[in-house]
Order: C-alpha cells, then structure tokens, then sequence
C-alpha cells in the first residue's frame, strides 16, 4: 500500500510559498515502468498486419501533449501512406500554443493536422474530405480497384480514438456509438472489425489497441502520458504525479488552481495545495490511534483522495486549458 508521507500531519501542513517556484522537478529517483500488457503486443501485431490493406492513417493523440509519446513504432510503421495527425481534447489544450506547435510538427515531417473535441464534433467534419483528397492523390498499388478506402486509427491508449469513431459515424451516416469508450488507458483490448463511417466515398475505419513503447526512457514524457490519462495512475504513483502536475502549472504560470481551491496564493508545495483540495472537497477518512489510555478515532484529511481529485480537475479542464509540452 502507498502511504502518502503526510496523511497524518494534516494540522502542521505547510502553507503556500511566496518565494520562487522550483526550476527543475526531481523525480526522485524514480523510473517509470514499463506497460505493454499481453493485449497490446497482440495489438501491435495484428495493426501490422492491417497495414497492408490500409490507404491512409489516421494517427490520434491527445492536445494537451503534441509532441510527447507519440509512439515511434507507430511512425515507422506509416511508411509510404498518406498520414493525417488528429489532435484530440483540443478544448482542453491551450490555444495560443496552436502555432508553435504546428510549426515543430511540420518540422518532424507532419503537415496534416487536425485539431478536434469530439465532444463537439466541431473540426472532426475536415477530416473524411481531407482522407479522401489524401487517398485520392496518392498510389494504392494493391488496392487500386477498389472503391472503398480502408483507414487504420492508431495513437497511444485513452487519446480518444474510439470517440472519434463514433463521432465521425454521427457526423456521416447519423448513426451512435459503434466502439466502446471508456477514460482508462486501454478499453479498446483487440483490433475491431472494420466500421463504416461514411457513404460517399465509402469509407471504413479500423479502430486498434492503443500502443505504448515497450519502455519509456525519459521520465517526463512518461509523467505527461501519465497526467492525460495514457499510463493508468497506480503504476506511476498520484502523489508524484499531483507534485508534478503543481510544477507544470507554475512553471506555465497557470494559476487558475489558486482561485479554483480558495488558496490564497501561488504554491510550491503539493501538501499545502492537497491539504486545501481535500478540505474544499470533503475528502477526510476516519483513522484509529492508539494512545496510552486506549484506542482513539479520528478525522483526518485524505490526501491521497486529494491527489486524486486535483488530477481529475486538471483532466476536465477545471484548472484551465494545459499544453504540457
């Protein structure tokens, strides 16, 4: 069990900092694991194998890390195929950050980018006239009789692949979900049949695992996976994520969480942050103490409870809109 080291120093909790926030974040010594389930290696030989009959790809990731965990098998694999790069959760995403990261992706070679909120199907509708001018404009040798376009979805877990479906098939044929969503890295656990999202031109989408590297080596694009959701918590830790997530918000100067929890300033230190999450949330836990006179219950705040609750403010977007890289 993980006991977070200060869930029963509730009362002597540091208040916040009026000095300068941290320039670098120390992880402690801590290496992210390795997450490639048994489902997922499955996965990525059966995406392999669809390839082959696949005339473009559509690459899903998440807004808020564009340039991080963008799983480099996946870009091997994309070969000679037309390549569109779907940046989901765009309304999470900070939008003044759009140009810069355009720019740094037209670099590495990806100048097909669509941001979207599949929430509200807004910009989802550019991508199947988009598919088609790619397909369109390009060979496709061992499919060049065929009417229909295969696309293969592919993109790291919980980057909304399965929501773009279902909201391309609500856009194209007005028809509801046809994939499974859910908010845990890896609700997708073997590659689907083909889905038809489109009539005119005749359009199916193959909806796939998500894929992470076998190994993470750089810390923290692990810990930015792990803040959008794409590595799940327990394997990572909520107490080091929630401290690194306070970072990134200082360092970005995002300091919407001040007012959202009542502080009274900008903070460097998660404890006093958590200790102000769980009093504005409620979140206390009953814990029996032994004392010289016997066995005493008492109230204390759940900081882990607190942990969780700041990660999923900042995952709805009630801390403001975030672009990690």
């Amino acid at each position: 069990m993980r006991v977070w080291a200060g869930a029963l120093r509730a009362a002597a909790a540091p208040g916040p900092l009026t000095g300068s926030f941290r320039e670098r974040f120390d992880f402690g010594g801590r290496d992210v694991a390795s997450w490639f389930p048994g489902h997922m290696a499955k996965g990525l030989r059966q995406m392999r194998a669809s390839l082959r009959r696949a005339d473009c790809l559509i690459e899903v990731h998440d807004a808020r890390i564009p340039l991080s965990g963008r799983n480099p098998m996946l870009q091997e694999a994309l070969g000679i195929r037309p390549h569109v790069l779907v940046l989901n959760k765009m309304d999470l995403a900070d939008p003044r950050r759009q140009p810069t990261v355009l720019e740094r992706l037209k670099q590495q070679g990806c100048s097909h980018v669509v941001f979207t909120d599949c929430q509200r199907d807004g910009n989802v509708k550019k991508i199947v006239p988009l598919v088609a001018k790619l397909v369109g404009d390009s060979p496709r040798y061992h499919r060049a009789e065929s009417t229909e376009y295969n696309i293969l979805v592919i993109g790291v877990p919980n980057v909304g692949k399965s929501s773009l479906i279902n909201s391309l098939r609500r856009l194209h044929l007005k028809k509801g979900k046809a994939t499974a969503v859910g908010g845990e890295p890896g609700v997708t656990k073997a590659v689907l049949t083909k889905i038809q999202v489109c009539e005119k031109p005749l359009m199916y989408l193959v909806d796939t695992p998500g894929v992470l590297p076998p190994r993470l080596g750089d810390l923290e694009t692990g810990m930015k996976l792990a803040l959008c959701g794409a590595i799940r918590d327990h394997l990572v830790g909520e107490d080091i994520m929630a401290d690194y997530l306070l970072y990134t918000l200082n360092k970005q100067q995002q300091f919407r969480y001040v007012r959202h929890y009542g502080l009274t300033e900008a903070c460097d230190d998660i404890q006093a942050v958590l200790r102000r999450v769980a009093l504005a949330q409620g979140r206390t836990q009953r814990v029996k103490v032994l004392t010289g006179t016997g066995d005493v219950n008492m109230t204390m705040l759940n900081y882990p409870a607190a942990a969780y609750e700041f990660l999923r403010d900042f995952r709805a977007g009630r801390l403001g809109r975030v672009t990690l890289d």
